[in-house]
């Protein structure tokens, strides 16, 4: 029963929502906004609107457009130079899971000497504390998938190190995190249903995890509720506004699980596929190991069989009562989807790569590995690889 929850974030939810910015107390006079490489930042207009809305609040801004879909060092080195260099006392992410989760860790590296990697612990990472507090960070997501603007973990990867690493620390909770589903309308189904399923994920792996508590248990079925019963709606009509209003509520609900609980070791296993194979979408490389992982936790851990019961019940199978209903609702959701025949293979994984993704996972990611109710040996860890190879 008992927790510990503390979110000092203020958090505006709703259609519409992005056009109260103006009103909000903002942390700076001058924000750093990051965006992505791409183009729909700009192309659907949603730069153009939170620039309005700072011009409104009386804020002045840079914009830094240099983030890669899986951000890396170099971004973040970029990134904070351009901060330096413009004044700047506010960082802005806008966009998706990787627009703030790089807003984040520019917000600390800007105010500090070296590199994002040199306050980075595991791995090879150089586990220094930061000197000087991180800049205040305001996030506003334009997909529904990780729920990084009600955590305060970052993911980098290290090119040089194939290292895919979380970061962050109590001063990297947002201050403001504006979340408008009108904002994530034109993300198209694919993608949709990528960062969905890593927002079904987080809480999935929070519910089987040991650090069950009764704050964290709650957050995490609602959100696989909303997520589980409204994606594949999202996916078939992206303008369903209340399906996108339900999976984004659903992500942000999970970003809060992590806030108060925390993940398995579901995220540790992909984390090295899309440090390898950097085309890999997140989202994507979940989908192609969950049936499998989920699978040998069910038939390895027979105390968790009442949880994957619940979990299949809060997806809409009302008549749940076997642990192996959870992957049947699983894969029909990954089927409505158009997901479910992810291949490996079409990313340019190869088996031979399972027992270095295996080494990866443990030893960048193994906090994770810690919160597992069973402990699974590098040979489990290959084998579900193995089994979700195609």
């Amino acid at each position: 029963m008992g927790f510990s929850f503390q979110v000092p974030t203020n958090f505006v939810f709703g259609q519409g929502a992005v056009q109260k910015l103006h009103k909000q107390r903002l942390p700076g006079k001058k924000a750093l906004i990051v965006i992505s490489s791409g183009k729909s930042t700009r192309a659907n207009g949603y730069l153009d609107t939170v620039q309005d809305q700072l011009s409104k609040a009386g804020v002045e801004y840079a914009v830094f457009d240099g983030i890669s879909a899986n951000p890396v060092i170099d971004n973040v080195t970029a990134g904070a130079a351009c901060a330096r260099e413009n004044g700047c006392d506010f960082v802005l992410g806008l966009g998706g899971g990787s627009s703030i989760d790089a807003a984040k860790a520019i917000a600390m590296v800007a105010p500090n000497e070296g590199n994002y990697w040199d306050y980075v612990y595991g791995g090879t990472g150089g586990g220094q504390k930061l000197k000087n507090k991180p800049l205040p960070i305001v996030a506003i997501p334009t997909t529904a998938g990780t729920g990084t603007e009600l955590d305060a973990w970052t993911i980098i990867t290290n090119e040089a190190t194939n290292e895919k690493m979380s970061g962050g620390n109590r001063n990297t909770f947002p201050v403001l995190a504006i979340v408008d589903p009108e904002l994530m309308l034109s993300v198209p189904p694919k993608f949709t249903a990528f960062q969905g399923f890593d927002a079904l994920f987080h809480s999935v792996e929070s519910y089987v995890n040991k650090k069950e508590n009764l704050m964290g248990d709650t957050f995490a079925l609602r959100a696989i509720q909303a997520v589980g019963r409204n994606l594949a709606a999202a996916c078939a009509d992206g303008k369903d506004i209340h399906a996108r209003e339900e999976v984004a509520f659903g992500s942000s609900l999970s970003g809060l699980v992590m806030s108060v609980d925390n993940l398995c070791s579901e995220h540790a296993m992909e984390h090295p596929l899309s440090a390898y194979h950097p085309e890999v979408p997140h989202g994507a490389g979940l989908i192609m190991i969950s049936r499998a992982y989920f699978t040998h936790l069910i038939e390895n851990c027979p105390d968790l069989h009442d949880r994957f019961v619940d979990m299949a019940k809060s997806m809409g199978r009302e008549g749940a009562k076997e642990p192996m209903d959870f992957i049947a609702a699983l894969v029909e959701l990954q089927e409505k989807c158009g997901v479910a025949e992810l291949k490996m293979s079409d990313y340019g994984i190869q088996p031979e790569e399972f027992p270095t993704f295996a080494a990866n996972a443990r030893s960048t990611m193994g906090i994770l590995f810690g919160l597992d109710r069973i402990q699974l040996s590098d040979q489990d860890l290959v084998k579900i690889y193995a089994d979700s190879y195609r």
